[in-house]
């Protein structure tokens, strides 16, 4: 018997350190496909300095560590805006695998701030080799408009900073414009093309909002373009542009912008092709286009111009 139980306990601890090896090689090879990334998006930044000022984002764009081609766009204004602090605070996360910020980290030597509401996500964030090589501040905070400020304040940051990238899949407008401890150059915010070209609209601010809770479809979350827009009229900002992916807008403090091509919402809007919705079961049901917004279409919504609430389906 006392056999059999070792014999267990040695295949249990072998498997183990089997798994940690590989564990460990996967690791070294993904730095080392990181490395190459990086050396390859140098080639890119380089060439996004011999452009000068372009007319449209899609130009300009490249992904290394973000979702989409955000980490190009960055970079072009990055070159194109003079007197910079290079200093982000950046929230919803995840595990930073995947962020608007981490090329701005490991290319350009900046210090930074993320915040996800994931215990879990931070620490393995903490745990990660460039948390060591970098000026990193992670935090394991749930957002709210009520808390953001001491958030930041708490972990050193306020006053001018570099860039705010704001996306929580929900109460991105009313964090936004709750936020006040610090004064970013440029802004990248999550908006929700579903909801639309026409209407300032943002769903109605619940502090304790969550994305797979408000509907099914998971498509119910943010606000429009145009409600993002006239946020950032308000706070001193102009629209520079979004990303071809149809999810993220762009926009630089008035003083900064010189002569970055200003848009509106009519000129650059972009409607996303994500297919990510979901039926009540939670299955990926892959609607498209129009249909998604059919899911929603009497789920409610504010105009945050008029202070009216509306449903995503009106026609106004």
């Amino acid at each position: 018997m006392l056999y059999k139980v070792r014999s267990k306990f040695r295949r249990f601890f072998g498997n183990y350190r089997q798994f940690h090896t590989v564990g460990k090689q996967i690791a070294a090879v993904q730095r080392e496909v990181n490395v190459v990334k990086e050396l390859v998006a140098k080639q890119q930044v380089a060439h996004i300095r011999s452009l000068g000022i372009v007319d449209d984002l899609k130009e300009v764009e490249f992904k290394v560590y973000s979702q989409a081609g955000e980490d190009g766009i960055i970079q072009y204004l990055v070159n194109n805006i003079q007197g910079m602090p290079p200093t982000f605070v950046e929230f919803g996360v995840e595990n930073y695998r995947e962020a608007n910020t981490r090329f701005l980290l490991t290319n350009n030597n900046w210090s930074g701030l993320v915040i996800d509401g994931s215990d879990k996500n931070v620490e393995q964030i903490k745990s990660d080799e460039f948390y060591i090589r970098f000026d990193l501040y992670a935090a394991a905070k749930f957002i709210t408009a009520e808390n953001i400020n001491s958030i930041i304040s708490e972990h050193g940051f306020n006053g001018e900073i570099g860039l705010l990238s704001v996306d929580v899949d929900g109460n991105d407008y009313w964090i936004w414009n709750a936020i006040d401890v610090v004064n970013p150059v440029i802004v990248v915010c999550e908006y929700n093309s579903v909801f639309g070209n026409q209407r300032a609209i943002s769903i109605p601010y619940e502090p304790d909002f969550y994305l797979k809770d408000a509907h099914y479809s998971h498509l119910h979350f943010g606000a429009s373009l145009p409600a993002m827009i006239h946020l950032a009229t308000q706070k001193g900002y102009s629209y520079v542009g979004s990303n071809t992916n149809g999810s993220n807008a762009f926009f630089v403090r008035n003083d900064k912008v010189g002569q970055l091509k200003v848009h509106t919402s009519a000129s650059s809007f972009v409607d996303s092709k994500f297919r990510s919705s979901r039926d009540a079961e939670g299955r990926l049901t892959f609607v498209s286009g129009f249909k998604r917004k059919e899911l929603i279409k009497d789920m409610p919504v504010v105009n945050v111009v008029t202070g009216a609430m509306e449903t995503v389906g009106d026609h106004v």
